[in-house]
């Protein structure tokens, strides 16, 4: 580990934890910055190996696993407290790593079910109207989750218009056994909005590698019409998607002789 940091050096970390949601700074040791969010439980320390070489460390092990299309693995001493690090080499790429741990931090393991249980818990739940007000803010919460993990933009066509964008469950809201299953940001896929209906009414579904596997319900021609004639994958898929994967394969897609046994809703 390199000494004390310069000032310049300081600055330029503290802007990269800052900027990406890191609104907190933490007393730490020696060489490294620290700091929290208000906004996710994740705590990150900072700091410099040389002039182009930056380590960031992970209290969330879950966050750190997710992370592996960002820098790569370090093999320096962590401080205590810290699961795992990675470095990157320049401070876009610094930037990027700790914005997405952000992301990942406010929607993983079950930090959308967290959020619900809090903005909730003095809800009434008696009534019909209530409850469906209730289930609004499980459907805010997790279209604001899925954007968070999928960062903005469609995850087959990369459509980056939050608007635009719709929070498509795999296995759907009345379907879900628990509000954990409801919650899980792996059982959702944020799409464009022709994408997100095709998906929903089985016209469209998933295989396990990301496939876009298109129903033999939906004619050639509209096929091209919705742009679904030529091969596409959605861009990242965790294991988590594939534990409800099968159940829209199974009982959303419209497959050859028939429909699906449900629809979604």
């Amino acid at each position: 580990m390199s000494g004390p940091l310069s000032p310049a050096t300081a600055t330029r970390l503290e802007k990269a934890a800052v900027d990406n949601g890191f609104d907190q700074e933490l007393p730490c040791d020696e060489g490294w910055l620290s700091f929290a969010s208000t906004q996710a439980p994740l705590r990150i320390r900072l700091t410099a190996l040389g002039a182009d070489r930056f380590l960031v460390t992970f209290s969330q092990a879950h966050v750190a696993r997710a992370l592996a299309d960002h820098g790569t693995p370090t093999d320096a001493r962590l401080p205590e407290g810290a699961t795992a690090g990675r470095t990157v080499t320049d401070i876009p790429a610094l930037h990027r790593l700790v914005r997405r741990a952000f992301q990942l931090s406010r929607t993983l393991p079950d930090e959308l079910l967290r959020a619900f249980e809090r903005r909730t818990a003095s809800l009434p739940k008696t009534t019909e109207a209530e409850r469906l007000v209730v289930q609004r803010v499980g459907q805010d919460i997790f279209r604001a989750g899925l954007l968070d993990y999928w960062e903005g933009c469609c995850a087959i066509t990369g459509l980056a218009v939050p608007e635009l964008l719709r929070a498509s469950h795999i296995k759907p809201w009345a379907d879900c056994a628990t509000d954990a299953e409801r919650l899980d940001v792996f059982n959702g896929i944020l799409l464009a909005p022709h994408l997100d209906a095709a998906f929903d009414r089985g016209f469209i579904t998933l295989a396990n590698d990301g496939t876009v596997i298109v129903s033999p319900a939906l004619p050639e021609p509209d096929r091209e019409i919705l742009d679904l004639h030529q091969p596409l994958r959605v861009r990242s898929l965790a294991d988590g998607h594939r534990h409800y994967l099968p159940w829209h394969r199974e009982h959303a897609f419209k497959h050859a002789g028939g429909l699906a046994e449900g629809t979604r809703g």
